[in-house]
Protein backbone atom coordinates (compact mmCIF):
# COMPACT_ATOMS: atom_id res chain seq x y z
CA UNK A 1 0.00 0.00 0.00
CA UNK A 2 1.31 3.05 -0.92
CA UNK A 3 1.51 6.35 1.16
CA UNK A 4 -0.47 9.53 -0.37
CA UNK A 5 1.65 11.55 -1.99
CA UNK A 6 1.30 15.39 -0.73
CA UNK A 7 2.77 18.50 -3.01
CA UNK A 8 4.58 21.44 -2.04
CA UNK A 9 1.59 23.65 -1.55
CA UNK A 10 -0.31 20.98 0.78
CA UNK A 11 1.03 22.07 4.02
CA UNK A 12 -0.97 24.19 6.08
CA UNK A 13 0.28 27.73 6.74
CA UNK A 14 0.87 27.45 10.07
CA UNK A 15 3.32 24.79 9.23
CA UNK A 16 5.32 26.95 6.98
CA UNK A 17 4.90 29.67 9.43
CA UNK A 18 7.16 27.47 11.71
CA UNK A 19 9.35 26.32 9.34
CA UNK A 20 9.99 29.47 7.79
CA UNK A 21 10.47 31.60 11.10
CA UNK A 22 13.22 31.00 13.85
CA UNK A 23 10.82 33.08 15.87
CA UNK A 24 7.29 32.41 16.62
CA UNK A 25 5.06 34.69 15.02
CA UNK A 26 2.60 35.99 17.30
CA UNK A 27 -1.25 35.67 16.54
CA UNK A 28 -4.72 37.00 17.91
CA UNK A 29 -8.21 37.30 17.87
CA UNK A 30 -9.68 40.62 17.54
CA UNK A 31 -13.22 42.04 16.11
CA UNK A 32 -12.92 43.61 12.50
CA UNK A 33 -15.19 46.48 11.43
CA UNK A 34 -17.90 44.48 10.46
CA UNK A 35 -18.00 42.95 14.15
CA UNK A 36 -16.52 39.52 13.68
CA UNK A 37 -13.54 38.36 15.07
CA UNK A 38 -10.41 37.35 12.92
CA UNK A 39 -7.77 36.34 13.47
CA UNK A 40 -4.23 38.81 13.29
CA UNK A 41 -1.14 38.20 12.57
CA UNK A 42 1.67 40.60 13.83
CA UNK A 43 1.62 43.17 15.96
CA UNK A 44 1.51 47.31 15.81
CA UNK A 45 4.88 49.03 15.54
CA UNK A 46 3.97 52.74 16.88
CA UNK A 47 2.08 52.22 20.27
CA UNK A 48 4.81 49.15 21.35
CA UNK A 49 7.33 51.52 20.01
CA UNK A 50 6.68 54.08 22.47
CA UNK A 51 6.11 51.20 25.05
CA UNK A 52 9.49 49.76 24.64
CA UNK A 53 11.15 52.97 25.15
CA UNK A 54 9.29 53.44 28.39
CA UNK A 55 10.70 49.88 29.28
CA UNK A 56 14.49 51.76 28.25
CA UNK A 57 13.63 54.20 30.32
CA UNK A 58 13.00 52.13 33.18
CA UNK A 59 15.80 50.02 32.74
CA UNK A 60 17.67 52.47 32.65
CA UNK A 61 17.00 54.40 35.80
CA UNK A 62 17.86 50.93 37.46
CA UNK A 63 21.25 50.89 35.75
CA UNK A 64 21.88 54.61 36.57
CA UNK A 65 20.80 54.09 40.23
CA UNK A 66 23.22 51.38 40.54
CA UNK A 67 25.95 53.05 39.18
CA UNK A 68 24.95 56.49 41.86
CA UNK A 69 24.07 58.51 39.30
CA UNK A 70 20.69 58.72 41.05
CA UNK A 71 19.99 62.05 39.28
CA UNK A 72 19.52 60.72 36.15
CA UNK A 73 17.84 57.71 37.18
CA UNK A 74 15.06 59.75 38.54
CA UNK A 75 14.95 61.83 35.39
CA UNK A 76 14.65 58.04 33.71
CA UNK A 77 11.31 57.68 35.54
CA UNK A 78 9.51 60.69 34.65
CA UNK A 79 10.39 59.95 31.14
CA UNK A 80 8.99 56.41 31.34
CA UNK A 81 5.77 57.90 32.74
CA UNK A 82 5.48 60.40 30.06
CA UNK A 83 6.03 57.69 27.37
CA UNK A 84 3.45 55.48 29.58
CA UNK A 85 1.16 58.09 28.72
CA UNK A 86 1.51 58.44 25.04
CA UNK A 87 1.46 55.15 24.24
CA UNK A 88 -2.39 54.50 25.33
CA UNK A 89 -3.13 57.75 23.89
CA UNK A 90 -1.38 56.76 20.10
CA UNK A 91 -2.83 53.28 19.85
CA UNK A 92 -6.64 54.88 20.79
CA UNK A 93 -5.69 57.81 17.58
CA UNK A 94 -4.37 55.37 15.21
CA UNK A 95 -6.87 52.53 16.13
CA UNK A 96 -3.95 49.77 16.73
CA UNK A 97 -5.04 49.28 19.77
CA UNK A 98 -4.61 45.44 20.15
CA UNK A 99 -4.39 42.71 23.58
CA UNK A 100 -0.82 42.52 22.91
CA UNK A 101 -0.44 45.69 23.37
CA UNK A 102 -2.39 46.10 26.82
CA UNK A 103 -0.15 43.12 28.24
CA UNK A 104 3.04 44.71 27.27
CA UNK A 105 2.55 48.04 28.26
CA UNK A 106 1.45 46.53 31.92
CA UNK A 107 4.80 44.46 31.98
CA UNK A 108 6.56 47.66 30.89
CA UNK A 109 4.76 49.80 33.96
CA UNK A 110 5.62 46.85 36.29
CA UNK A 111 9.62 47.50 35.45
CA UNK A 112 9.42 51.17 35.13
CA UNK A 113 7.35 52.12 38.44
CA UNK A 114 7.31 49.01 40.40
CA UNK A 115 11.18 47.51 40.24
CA UNK A 116 12.85 50.91 39.03
CA UNK A 117 11.45 53.09 42.04
CA UNK A 118 12.20 50.51 44.59
CA UNK A 119 15.97 49.54 43.49
CA UNK A 120 16.77 53.58 43.17
CA UNK A 121 15.53 54.14 46.09
CA UNK A 122 16.93 51.58 48.10
CA UNK A 123 20.18 52.14 46.14
CA UNK A 124 19.76 55.91 47.14
CA UNK A 125 18.52 56.06 51.00
CA UNK A 126 17.69 52.71 52.43
CA UNK A 127 20.59 50.85 52.34
CA UNK A 128 21.60 52.34 55.81
CA UNK A 129 18.46 50.56 57.25
CA UNK A 130 19.66 47.06 56.34
CA UNK A 131 17.05 44.48 56.04
CA UNK A 132 14.13 46.84 57.06
CA UNK A 133 15.42 49.25 54.05
CA UNK A 134 15.21 46.54 51.70
CA UNK A 135 11.64 45.09 52.86
CA UNK A 136 10.44 48.64 52.58
CA UNK A 137 11.60 48.52 49.11
CA UNK A 138 10.30 44.84 48.13
CA UNK A 139 7.11 46.31 49.94
CA UNK A 140 6.63 49.11 47.54
CA UNK A 141 7.54 46.54 44.74
CA UNK A 142 5.24 43.46 45.58
CA UNK A 143 2.53 46.25 45.70
CA UNK A 144 2.87 47.86 42.41
CA UNK A 145 2.97 44.22 41.37
CA UNK A 146 -0.95 43.73 43.03
CA UNK A 147 -1.98 47.28 41.43
CA UNK A 148 -1.38 46.38 38.17
CA UNK A 149 -2.76 42.54 38.47
CA UNK A 150 -5.96 44.45 39.79
CA UNK A 151 -5.97 46.87 37.32
CA UNK A 152 -5.96 44.63 34.34
CA UNK A 153 -8.65 42.46 35.56
CA UNK A 154 -10.94 45.07 36.32
CA UNK A 155 -10.40 47.50 33.78
CA UNK A 156 -13.58 46.49 31.64
CA UNK A 157 -16.01 47.00 35.16
CA UNK A 158 -15.12 49.99 36.83
CA UNK A 159 -15.81 53.98 36.29
CA UNK A 160 -12.87 55.09 33.44
CA UNK A 161 -13.16 58.05 35.03
CA UNK A 162 -11.28 56.79 38.45
CA UNK A 163 -8.32 54.80 39.69
CA UNK A 164 -9.00 52.20 42.20
CA UNK A 165 -5.93 53.36 44.54
CA UNK A 166 -2.89 55.33 43.50
CA UNK A 167 -1.91 54.68 40.09
CA UNK A 168 1.37 53.30 39.52
CA UNK A 169 3.02 56.23 37.94
CA UNK A 170 1.90 58.80 40.47
CA UNK A 171 3.66 56.62 43.42
CA UNK A 172 6.92 56.12 41.22
CA UNK A 173 6.22 60.32 40.84
CA UNK A 174 6.27 60.47 44.36
CA UNK A 175 9.93 58.10 45.11
CA UNK A 176 11.52 59.78 42.14
CA UNK A 177 11.13 63.35 43.02
CA UNK A 178 11.78 62.60 46.56
CA UNK A 179 15.75 61.04 44.78
CA UNK A 180 15.68 63.52 43.06
CA UNK A 181 15.39 66.36 45.23
CA UNK A 182 18.25 64.63 47.59
CA UNK A 183 20.19 63.28 44.83
CA UNK A 184 23.01 65.09 45.94
CA UNK A 185 22.12 64.95 50.28
CA UNK A 186 23.81 63.15 52.67
CA UNK A 187 21.89 60.03 53.58
CA UNK A 188 21.89 59.47 57.25
CA UNK A 189 19.90 57.25 59.65
CA UNK A 190 17.32 59.72 59.75
CA UNK A 191 16.69 60.54 56.27
CA UNK A 192 16.79 57.27 55.29
CA UNK A 193 13.50 56.52 57.61
CA UNK A 194 12.11 59.14 56.52
CA UNK A 195 12.55 57.61 52.76
CA UNK A 196 11.32 54.26 54.22
CA UNK A 197 7.94 55.56 55.60
CA UNK A 198 7.16 57.64 52.12
CA UNK A 199 8.24 54.27 50.32
CA UNK A 200 5.94 52.01 52.50
CA UNK A 201 2.86 54.92 52.32
CA UNK A 202 3.49 55.14 48.36
CA UNK A 203 3.14 51.30 48.14
CA UNK A 204 0.27 51.20 50.70
CA UNK A 205 -1.66 53.74 48.80
CA UNK A 206 -1.39 51.49 45.46
CA UNK A 207 -3.25 48.86 47.20
CA UNK A 208 -5.98 50.79 48.76
CA UNK A 209 -9.76 51.74 47.96
CA UNK A 210 -8.72 54.98 47.74
CA UNK A 211 -10.63 56.22 44.29
CA UNK A 212 -8.69 59.00 42.47
CA UNK A 213 -9.35 60.80 39.07
CA UNK A 214 -7.65 59.34 36.16
CA UNK A 215 -8.50 62.59 34.17
CA UNK A 216 -9.92 60.21 31.24
CA UNK A 217 -12.97 62.06 31.05
CA UNK A 218 -10.85 65.39 29.88
CA UNK A 219 -12.05 66.47 26.32
CA UNK A 220 -8.61 67.90 24.97
CA UNK A 221 -10.33 68.63 21.76
CA UNK A 222 -13.22 71.17 22.96
CA UNK A 223 -12.94 74.58 24.01
CA UNK A 224 -11.58 75.83 27.30
CA UNK A 225 -11.29 79.18 29.22
CA UNK A 226 -8.85 81.18 28.63
CA UNK A 227 -7.55 81.43 32.48
CA UNK A 228 -7.26 77.34 32.02
CA UNK A 229 -4.32 77.94 29.44
CA UNK A 230 -2.69 80.83 31.68
CA UNK A 231 -3.37 78.05 34.49
CA UNK A 232 -1.17 75.44 32.52
CA UNK A 233 1.74 78.07 32.19
CA UNK A 234 1.93 78.85 35.39
CA UNK A 235 2.53 75.60 36.41
CA UNK A 236 5.39 74.73 33.27
CA UNK A 237 6.74 78.30 35.23
CA UNK A 238 7.28 76.87 38.39
CA UNK A 239 8.39 73.31 37.21
CA UNK A 240 11.13 74.97 35.45
CA UNK A 241 12.33 76.77 38.75
CA UNK A 242 13.15 73.81 40.85
CA UNK A 243 11.61 70.50 38.59
CA UNK A 244 12.16 67.55 41.31
CA UNK A 245 10.29 69.58 44.44
CA UNK A 246 7.79 71.26 42.48
CA UNK A 247 6.56 68.03 40.85
CA UNK A 248 7.07 66.33 44.69
CA UNK A 249 4.68 68.64 45.58
CA UNK A 250 2.38 68.53 42.79
CA UNK A 251 2.47 64.22 43.24
CA UNK A 252 1.93 64.41 46.81
CA UNK A 253 -1.13 67.02 46.59
CA UNK A 254 -3.00 64.14 44.04
CA UNK A 255 -1.64 61.55 46.17
CA UNK A 256 -3.42 63.23 49.25
CA UNK A 257 -6.53 63.75 47.22
CA UNK A 258 -7.70 60.23 47.37
CA UNK A 259 -7.72 60.24 51.31
CA UNK A 260 -9.31 64.03 51.50
CA UNK A 261 -12.25 62.98 49.23
CA UNK A 262 -13.04 59.55 51.09
CA UNK A 263 -12.84 61.91 54.30
CA UNK A 264 -15.41 64.43 52.58
CA UNK A 265 -17.72 61.60 51.31
CA UNK A 266 -18.13 60.12 54.71
CA UNK A 267 -18.58 63.29 56.41
CA UNK A 268 -21.50 64.14 53.69
CA UNK A 269 -23.19 60.96 54.12
CA UNK A 270 -23.22 61.30 58.36
CA UNK A 271 -24.86 64.93 57.80
CA UNK A 272 -27.26 63.65 55.07
CA UNK A 273 -27.92 60.66 57.76
CA UNK A 274 -28.45 62.91 60.70
CA UNK A 275 -30.85 65.44 58.29
CA UNK A 276 -32.79 62.39 57.79
CA UNK A 277 -33.65 61.29 61.01
CA UNK A 278 -34.39 64.91 62.43
CA UNK A 279 -37.27 65.19 60.75
CA UNK A 280 -38.69 61.69 62.10
CA UNK A 281 -37.38 62.47 65.23
CA UNK A 282 -39.66 65.44 65.43
CA UNK A 283 -42.40 63.90 64.34
CA UNK A 284 -42.42 61.16 67.15
CA UNK A 285 -41.99 64.51 69.78
CA UNK A 286 -44.85 65.64 68.14
CA UNK A 287 -46.92 62.81 68.82
CA UNK A 288 -45.90 62.32 72.50
CA UNK A 289 -47.08 66.16 72.56
CA UNK A 290 -50.75 65.25 71.14
CA UNK A 291 -51.43 62.46 74.05
CA UNK A 292 -50.16 64.26 76.79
Amino acid sequence: MSEKQEGPGSESPRVEEEIRLPVDEHIEEEVSATGKKVRAKGVYLLPNLITTGALFSGFYAIVAGMGGNFEAAAIAIFAAMILDGLDGRVARLTDTQSAFGVQYDSLSDMVSFGLAPALVVFSWGLGPLGKLGWAAAFLYAACAALRLARFNTQVDTVDKGVFIGLASPTAAAIVASMVWAGHDAEVGTGLAIVAALVTVAAGMLMVSNFHYSSFKKLDFKGRVPFVMLLVIILVFSLVTIDPPRVLLVIAVIYTFSGPVMWAWKGVRERRKAQLQSEPSQSAVVDKDDEKS
